[in-house]
């Protein structure tokens, strides 16, 4: 059993099961119209609404990641909250004996509905906190970002009911020009929350569309990122923390991958879309990778999966760069990304390769005119990191900003 399984687990791997586990699309459809989102389609849309999955499929997809040994369900769109019928998935989950992580923006449950769903949470708890995304603090900045006017509101008290019923959640944000000037405030609000352990995360170096779909959103998506050496020092606001966090990754993860394309959990995880469709994680929408479940289960996806632990990379650029680069874990160039930006599953993604570059100059590893993939000695710099940083390094606030996944509701 792999070490991936083992540590999505947290159980030995004589006792692993087959599928670790499950993410669901409910919906692609969303009540937030966000500058930045990789995935979202209006909530009212028609088409979407027929094709998508009927509560007895999905309670049916349910089952079968149970059966297979999943222990945790995550659910996503979209704006999951938005089907009518959630209360009844969530319920089916929890009761096959599933946790269940909820990514929501939380609008649904300020909402006359939401008193209801967050009932629900109150009488059968998630077991995991629930993530809210924050687009911002204000009326002003949150609408900016989603669009759609009255949405704050929503969100406020759609929080102020979770904190009302004591339902575990944690926020983190999308960083964005609306919002960019709210990051102390948001700070500070988000760690006097009762369960943020830790300082918010920051989507910053956002996904294109999944499914390719839009070229004019992309390349405003495109235009939203943040600059390499900007999102650095977002990251390093806490600086202590992450260089500390950061030794410990590359202790871990660091160093040249090969030509070898997935080295993630491809395989003994499974993406379902809202449609029904199957596939190896949230971003990669590649057709030849795309499984339909109205034809197949889920087991015979995950089978059809195993051989993408042994895909390698054809593409000349890629062989020369990221087969070679000790960054590979760091810049997160993976199929997903390179699907979307180019098509294709292993053409490099230049954007992540810079701030890969920007994060390992500003940690050490790196001299300004050194890259990743032609440096001999970068185990050395990484293991010695820690006694270089403790010379004079900033020491701030007690908990370190993360890095979330480019924001999905979310």
């Amino acid at each position: 059993m792999s070490e991936y399984v083992v540590r999505a687990t947290g159980l030995p791997a004589s006792f692993a099961p087959r599928l670790a586990t499950l993410d669901v699309e409910l919906t692609e459809r969303c009540d937030n119209n966000c500058l930045h989102c990789c995935i979202n389609l209006p909530a009212n849309d028609p088409d979407a609404q027929r094709r998508e999955l009927t509560t007895t499929e999905w309670k049916e997809m349910f089952k079968q990641a149970a059966d297979l040994g999943c222990l945790q369900v995550r659910i996503t769109g979209g704006e999951p909250l938005l089907r009518p019928d959630f209360e009844d998935l969530y319920i089916c989950a929890r009761q096959l004996g599933m946790k269940v992580l909820l990514f929501t923006n939380g609008r649904v449950l300020g909402t006359t509905r939401g008193a209801h769903i967050v009932d629900t949470l109150v009488h059968l708890p998630p077991r995991v906190p629930i993530e809210i995304t924050v687009y911002g603090m204000h009326a002003a900045s949150y609408e900016a970002v989603s669009r759609v006017p009255g949405s704050h509101t929503q969100f406020r008290r759609g929080v102020d009911r979770l904190l009302s019923g004591n339902v575990p959640f944690v926020v983190k944000s999308a960083l964005l020009p609306p919002n960019r000037s709210e990051m102390d405030e948001f700070e500070s609000w988000a760690t006097a929350l009762p369960w943020q352990n830790n300082a918010p995360g920051y989507a910053m170096f956002f996904d294109l569309r999944h499914r390719r779909d839009d070229p004019e959103r992309n390349r405003l998506i495109a235009s939203l990122r943040i600059a390499p050496e900007d999102g650095v020092a977002v990251l390093m606001r806490h600086e202590r923390q992450y260089r500390e966090a950061m030794h410990e990754f590359g202790v871990r993860f660091l160093g040249p991958p090969g030509d070898l394309l997935f080295a993630c959990g491809a395989g003994h995880a499974l993406t379902v879309d809202a449609y029904g469709c199957a596939q190896p994680c949230l971003g990669l929408r590649s057709p030849e990778l795309t499984i339909d479940l109205k034809s197949h289960s889920l087991d015979e996806a995950l089978r059809a999966y195993e051989s993408l632990r042994g895909m390698r990379a054809s593409n000349p650029e890629y062989l020369r760069r990221c087969a070679r680069c000790f960054l590979k874990s760091l810049c997160e160039q993976c199929p997903a990304r390179a699907w979307t930006e180019h098509g294709t599953l292993d053409t490099p993604v230049d954007y992540l390769c810079a701030v890969a570059h920007a994060k390992a100059r500003a940690l050490g590893w790196l001299a300004p005119d050194e890259v990743g993939y032609t440096c001999g000695t970068w185990r050395s710099k990484v293991v010695d990191e820690p006694a270089r940083a403790s010379e004079g390094q900033a020491s701030g606030c007690p908990t370190s900003p993360t890095e979330t996944p480019p924001c999905r509701e979310q």
